[in-house]
Parts: structure tokens; C-alpha cells; sequence
């Protein structure tokens, strides 16, 4: 599909890796330099059709269906992202786990999953243009770009819908390690607060407690209390946007160096303390493997720039 020249009406044919999958993350796929927001407005509009009918967004895709694309004149056909040298030899040190399935990705802080809203490329945009010979690389879920840790990336349709299941049934286990404000009281172990996306009149998207929203369930656990942060484990229960985040801002609590949730006085303090980013790392994930009967257990160690702050708060150095 990398060859194909969108200048004109393209009729694409679905292949069997591609059954079940929805259009838009199709669509995301192929048309690499074309920002997400025009792919929504065209199918919006009606000019991206399925077997000659509209469509939705969200339509599921079958073998042998034909999509209809219009002349899209602005994409840059055959220009692939360029991957520094120094994030080819971060990427080739820190996959945790791989077969001919899946991977799983030590995702540095900073990086992006994907790229959109003037990133122009994330982990899976570096995959795809270092794995020529990989004919299929999705994430299976996603971090936030300030969050490190591990991510999963399937390398065929039928492991994502696998991994997509098991994630949906909490039987992917996830676990972070984040540092949060004040002291985290002893028996807080859970959070079970429903969330809901909000748009601002800025545009920017925001995700509050809201008892209309979604069952979001949290589960927190003290590694660490020091003078005025607490070090926790947190295990998930369910996988909202922000989850974590939220539910540690609903507790009075949040995350340090968060600058959408957190407390930005104290994340001014934190700052001049050593903390450069969000305090919040995807430490561990088991589940089993999407086609085999063992289960993938892999860990992510505290990055270097976490774990200097925690050296200086064991050593009872205190934020001035």
C-alpha cells in the first residue's frame, strides 16, 4: 500500500490481516501524512466509502471490502519519517520482549505512541520505517507521551484482537509507579470513580470524575512515604485516558510533575527539586500470549531520571 499514489480516486482492497479492524485506524495506516483531522472530515463528508456506501468512523472492516479514497493532493507519498540515530540505537536496546506476535517496547518519556496534532512521528510511525519487513505493526493500547514504560505493538491483525479482548477483561495486568504530592493516606487502596472525556472552548481535551462517565477502577498501594511526596505502586482495573492521573488529582493527591493534572506550585518546587517530567512509569505488564498458552510477564526498571529523585528523597533530601 506505500506505493499507491493518492493524487486520484484509489480503490483499496482489504486483505484478511486487516478483517474486523475499524476504518479510521485503517485509514491512519495508509495515509501516513495526512492529519487524522482531514481523515475524519472525509469520512464525515461521504467521500471515503466502503463498497460503494457511507460510513462511520468506527465501521468494522471485512475481507475483500473496497474502499473508496478521494484525490488527496496534499500527502507526501514515500516520505518517511526520518528516524535519528540516536532513537534506532534506544529502540534496538530497549525491546523487553518480542516473537513473530508481538513486541514489547521500553517507551522513553518524551516520545509520542503516535504522531498527530503536529508530531510528525511517534513509536509506531520509527517501527514501521525501521521494520520494512514487518507487514503489520498496530499498538495494542496506548501511554501518554510524558508516561515511560511498557507498550505493547502486535504484529499481526489476530494478536491485536486478542491482546484488544484480554485488555477489555482486565486480564492484561498493568502496573505503574508514580510519585505523587502530600502523604497518601494507609488504607486508600482503591479509587473507583467514573470518568468522562470533556472538550474545552479551547479544544483541549480534559477527563473529569463524572458520574455519567465510564467505570474507571484504580487500585494504589504505598511503596515509599517521604516528607511531603508518597512513592506508589498502582495496579489498573480498568484502562480509561488519564486514568491514573485523575484519579490521583480526585484524591487531593496528584501526580508530580503532571502539568495538566497536578499542582502547578508544587510541580514548580519539584522542578528546581530535579523532576523534569510527569513522575509516572508503566513498570510491568503480564498477560498471556495471544496465541501460545504461556503467559509474557516483562518489567521496565525505573528510568535514571526517576530514579535519581528517589535516591535524593532516600537520602532525605527535601524540596525547597
Amino acid at each position: 500500500m506505500s506505493n499507491l499514489d493518492f493524487s486520484e480516486v484509489v480503490y483499496v482492497k482489504v486483505s484478511g490481516q486487516y478483517d474486523g479492524q475499524r476504518l479510521d485506524n485503517f485509514l491512519i495506516r495508509i495515509l501516513k501524512n495526512v492529519p487524522k483531522s482531514r481523515i475524519y472530515n472525509l469520512i464525515r463528508k461521504g467521500e471515503i466509502r466502503i463498497n460503494k456506501g457511507r460510513c462511520k468512523a468506527d465501521s468494522r472492516l471485512a475481507m475483500d471490502d473496497i474502499i473508496r479514497i478521494p484525490p488527496i493532493r496534499s500527502i507526501r507519498n514515500n516520505k518517511n519519517p526520518v528516524v535519528s540515530n540516536s532513537l534506532k540505537k534506544y529502540i534496538s536496546e530497549n525491546i523487553l520482549f518480542e516473537d513473530k506476535d508481538l513486541l514489547v517496547f521500553n517507551k522513553p518519556s518524551g516520545l509520542a505512541v503516535h504522531g498527530g496534532s503536529g508530531i510528525s512521528m511517534g513509536v509506531i510511525e520509527a517501527f514501521r520505517s525501521l521494520r520494512k519487513s514487518d507487514e503489520y505493526l498496530e499498538l495494542a493500547h496506548r501511554i501518554d507521551k510524558d508516561t515511560s514504560g511498557c507498550l505493547i505493538i502486535a504484529k499481526s491483525r489476530i494478536a491485536l484482537s486478542k491482546i484488544g479482548e484480554s485488555l477489555q477483561s482486565n486480564q492484561v495486568k498493568k502496573t505503574y509507579v508514580a510519585l505523587v504530592k502530600g502523604n497518601w493516606p494507609k488504607g486508600k487502596s482503591k479509587v473507583n470513580a467514573p470518568l468522562k472525556k470533556n472538550t474545552l472552548l479551547s479544544g483541549e481535551r480534559i477527563v473529569k470524575v463524572d458520574k455519567l462517565g465510564k467505570r474507571s477502577v484504580t487500585n494504589f498501594e504505598i511503596t515509599e512515604k517521604y516528607e511531603n511526596t508518597t512513592l506508589l505502586k498502582i495496579n489498573l482495573e480498568t484502562g480509561r485516558t488519564h486514568q491514573i492521573r485523575v484519579h490521583c488529582q480526585f484524591s487531593g493527591m496528584p501526580i508530580v510533575g503532571d502539568e495538566k493534572y497536578g499542582d502547578t506550585v508544587f510541580n514548580s518546587t519539584m522542578k528546581n527539586f530535579g523532576v523534569k517530567r510527569m513522575f509516572l512509569h508503566a513498570s510491568k505488564l503480564k498477560f498471556k500470549h495471544p496465541n501460545q498458552s504461556f503467559l509474557i510477564d516483562v518489567m521496565s526498571p525505573l528510568p535514571d531520571d526517576l530514579k535519581i529523585i528517589i535516591d535524593k528523597l532516600n537520602a532525605n533530601e527535601l524540596p525547597k
